[in-house]
């Protein structure tokens, strides 16, 4: 029964809230109960001060008349004036005469039996004593009044705690069940299944949403990884196929083998630089890099490529130009970055024709620190804009050209990595590659 977590929760509350109720029902009870026993006190108090006074003005046949009228009075206390010998002289309180002060006798009661009285002693002069005294049935009263108030709502919470448990456990139940179900759908393979949400902002809610989340990650990540190895197979057929054929010419002749061989060396060089490209996709997206971060300076990284690249553009015709501030600072890797404005430099000189301008601009934008790489070139598609960033994804002019669509590839996983976006825009003409950080 309790083996639900809000289950046992819901009884942990309620019997919290119970416990309270008693506490503060027995606190109220002990300030209730001398609240009016001050007030029982005080008022027996100022009538034997009143009688006493009587005494000392009236003498002895005073008090008996005063004590004679009062004792007639409906409602009124009760009281007692006792001679030396604690013979009766009048009034009608039969308790036992103990020291001066404060005592609660048993006296008999209406009702013939025993009630007790609280009763003031006090010696007068002459050796008399005055009682003046009130049964506690008042205060009982109030006792009871307030015991069972607090008992109906003892009661009341307990039932309503014990209802709203089994409601919230029902709920919380219904909802846990939902996760685990779609939990257990994916692990039976189906990667479509999600969370089903409420609309609410509770907690599993928001944990229904995170999971959710989760879940069209590892989709992406798995249909990454079934493109990726789609288009590892497809992409290394060809130069395997390649490779194969020129062993065999080498085989045929001594004058072919010289060239099958430097061919295959080639042809391994490429492959082997394909898989080099993805192991290190893989190890910028598994975060391993991030221990190397720390500020950065966009601008001198700016530079620094430009510079390098300076030469190669000079050779195709190209006009490379940098516009750069004094400084434009982020956190992170600086080698992974100088690769990624590497990568997106040899991109835009790889595919825009010669006498094409390309531009290296570095700013501070609204939204965060931003390196852009501007041409006039043909520029790409919208439609292909989000995928050139896949791996392996090339576009069909540039099938021809060398190269393993591993490129941009990396420049995402960089980004992501850095948590910058990457993104291609139309720069009319040609085409703007532009990686913009967060804004610090």
């Amino acid at each position: 029964m309790f083996r639900s977590t809000s289950l046992r929760l819901a009884a942990l509350y309620t019997a919290v809230f119970a416990l309270s109720v008693v506490v503060l029902g027995a606190v109220t009870l002990f300030a209730t109960r001398a609240a009016l026993l001050d007030q029982f006190e005080a008022r027996i108090e100022s009538e034997a001060a009143a009688l006493t006074q009587e005494f000392q003005t009236e003498g002895l046949e005073g008090v008996v008349q005063a004590v004679q009228e009062r004792d007639r009075t409906p409602g009124a206390l009760d009281y007692g004036l006792r001679g030396p010998h604690a013979e009766p002289l009048a009034g009608g309180l039969a308790a036992t005469i103990a020291a001066p002060g404060w005592s609660t006798p048993l006296v008999p009661s209406h009702s013939g039996g025993q009630e007790p009285v609280r009763v003031l002693t006090t010696r007068l002069p002459g050796g008399h004593w005055l009682l003046v005294g009130d049964d506690e049935e008042r205060i009982q009263a109030v006792d009871g009044a307030v015991l069972r108030g607090f008992g109906v709502a003892f009661i009341g919470v307990v039932v309503l705690g014990v209802l709203g448990g089994f409601a919230l456990s029902r709920d919380v139940h219904r909802r846990l069940a939902a996760i685990s179900g779609t939990a257990e759908a994916i692990i039976d393979g189906d990667l479509t299944r999600r969370v089903p949400m409420r609309g609410s902002d509770d907690d599993l809610n928001r944990l229904a949403g995170t999971i959710n989340r989760m879940l069209d990650r590892i989709a992406q990540l798995m249909e990454s990884l079934r493109q990726v190895s789609n288009d590892v197979a497809h992409d290394l057929r060809t130069p395997l196929t390649r490779l194969r054929q020129r062993l065999e010419m080498g085989l045929k002749t001594e004058a072919e083998r010289g060239v099958a061989i430097e061919g295959a060396l080639d042809d391994l060089d490429a492959i082997l630089d394909t898989f080099a490209a993805l192991l290190r996709i893989a190890q910028i997206e598994g975060g391993a890099r991030r221990a190397g971060f720390r500020p950065t300076d966009l601008c001198a990284i700016a530079r620094n490529v430009v510079e390098a690249f300076a030469p190669s553009a000079e050779d195709a015709r190209r006009a490379l130009t940098l516009d750069a501030p004094a400084s434009v600072m982020v956190e992170g890797d600086p080698e992974l970055l100088t690769q990624m404005l590497a990568n997106l430099v040899e991109n835009a000189l790889r595919h825009t024709p010669p006498g094409a301008r390309i531009l290296v601009r570095t700013a501070r934008l609204p939204e965060g620190p931003t390196v852009q790489v501007i041409d006039d070139g043909p520029g790409v598609s919208e439609a292909e804009r989000e995928r050139v960033f896949d791996r392996f994804h090339r576009l069909e002019a540039s099938r021809s050209t060398p190269g393993s669509g591993l490129g941009l590839a990396l420049v995402a996983a960089v980004a992501r990595l850095h948590g910058a976006q990457a993104n291609l825009r139309d720069a009319a003409p040609g085409l703007e590659a532009r990686v913009t950080f967060a804004a610090t």
